[in-house]
C-alpha cells in the first residue's frame, strides 16, 4: 500500500467570521496562546511522517510562508543575548528545506477547487487533507488515527465526530453502512443537510485521506451549496468507485475559524502548556473572579 507522504493545506479563506482581526492578518497565523493556528496542524501531520505539505494561498497570505521560513535576524539576537531555549524551539519549528509548497488559488471557488490547485504537486499518489480552520486536540493526533485505519483498510479515510442533532446542518455529514468500534463503512455523505433528513449526526471534522482520483473528479465537479465547488460533492461520487472508512477519532477538535471556537482553543491550549498552564488558569480564574 502506498505511504501517505503529502498534505494540503488550504489556506486561502478570508477569514470573515474573525473579522477585523483577519483584515491584514491570516486567520491561520492567529496565535493560539504561543504560536500560530497553522502550526499545530503542520505538527500533526509531521507526527505521522508526512514527507512535504502543500499550502494552497491566497492574497495577502504571505505571512504564512514567512513564518515557515528562517529569521536570521531574530536567530542572532536571540544568539548574541544568550536565550538558547527560545532560539531551540525556532530552530526545531522551521522545516526541512524542500518540504513545503506554496501554490496560490486565485479565486474563492471552495475547498474542492482549493484541493484541486494542488494536483500537480501531490501528482498521483494518495495525500492527506487538513483544514487549519480546525485543531484537533488528540493523542495519538487525529491523522495519525486515521492512518491506521488506511494502512489496515486501504481506499479513503476521513474523520468524524459526532454533533448535536439541531446542528447538523451546519456541517458535512456521513451516511455510515456499518460499523466496527469506532470505524465505519460509508455509503454516502451529505453536505449541510436539513435535520429532518441527515443520515446521522457524525459531521466530517477537516481530515481526510483521499485517493489521487478525486483531482479529475474535483476538475469538473459542479457547484454545489454555497455556490462553491464542494469537497464532500466529489468525494460522494468517487464513493461509489472506491471504498470509503470514517473515524471516530478519540480527541476534541476546535473549530477556529469563529470567534467562539478560537477563544476556546485559545484557553484550552493555554491551560494544557507545560510551563505556563499554572499561570494561565490563574489568570482565567481571576478574570472570572472579577466580572
Amino acid at each position: 500500500m502506498t505511504k501517505i507522504r503529502k498534505a494540503v493545506l488550504p489556506v486561502a479563506g478570508l477569514g470573515t467570521r474573525v473579522l477585523p482581526a483577519t483584515k491584514s492578518i491570516p486567520k491561520e497565523m492567529l496565535p493560539v496562546f504561543d504560536r500560530p493556528a497553522i502550526q499545530y496542524v503542520v505538527e500533526e501531520a509531521r507526527e505521522v511522517g508526512i514527507e512535504h505539505i502543500v499550502f494552497v494561498t491566497g492574497r495577502n497570505k504571505s505571512a504564512i510562508e514567512d513564518y515557515f521560513d528562517r529569521a536570521y535576524e531574530l536567530e542572532d539576537t536571540l544568539r548574541l543575548k544568550g536565550k538558547t531555549d527560545i532560539l531551540e524551539t525556532l530552530e526545531a519549528e522551521v522545516p526541512e528545506a524542500g518540504s513545503m509548497s506554496f501554490v496560490r488559488q486565485q479565486s474563492p471557488l471552495g475547498l474542492g477547487h482549493a484541493v484541486w490547485c494542488a494536483r500537480e504537486l501531490v501528482g498521483k499518489e494518495p495525500f492527506a487533507v487538513l483544514l487549519p480552520d480546525v485543531i484537533v486536540r488528540a493523542k495519538p493526533g487525529c491523522l495519525a488515527q486515521m492512518a491506521e485505519v488506511y494502512a489496515r483498510e486501504g481506499g479513503n479515510v476521513i474523520a468524524v465526530e459526532q454533533v448535536p442533532e439541531d446542528k447538523v446542518s451546519s456541517y458535512g455529514i456521513i451516511d455510515p453502512e456499518s460499523r466496527d468500534g469506532r470505524v465505519m463503512k460509508m455509503r454516502g455523505m451529505v453536505e449541510k443537510p436539513p435535520r429532518e433528513t441527515a443520515p446521522s449526526n457524525l459531521s466530517i471534522t477537516g481530515r481526510y485521506i483521499l485517493q489521487p482520483e478525486i483531482f479529475g473528479l474535483l476538475e469538473n465537479q459542479a457547484k454545489g451549496a454555497g455556490g462553491e465547488i464542494q469537497l464532500t460533492d466529489a468525494m460522494a461520487t468517487l464513493m461509489t468507485r472506491q471504498p470509503f472508512h470514517a473515524i471516530e477519532y478519540e480527541g476534541e477538535s476546535y473549530d477556529c475559524g469563529n470567534k467562539a471556537g478560537y477563544l476556546r482553543a485559545f484557553v484550552r491550549f493555554a491551560l494544557d502548556h507545560e510551563e505556563e498552564g499554572t499561570n494561565a488558569r490563574a489568570v482565567v480564574e481571576q478574570v472570572l473572579k472579577d466580572r
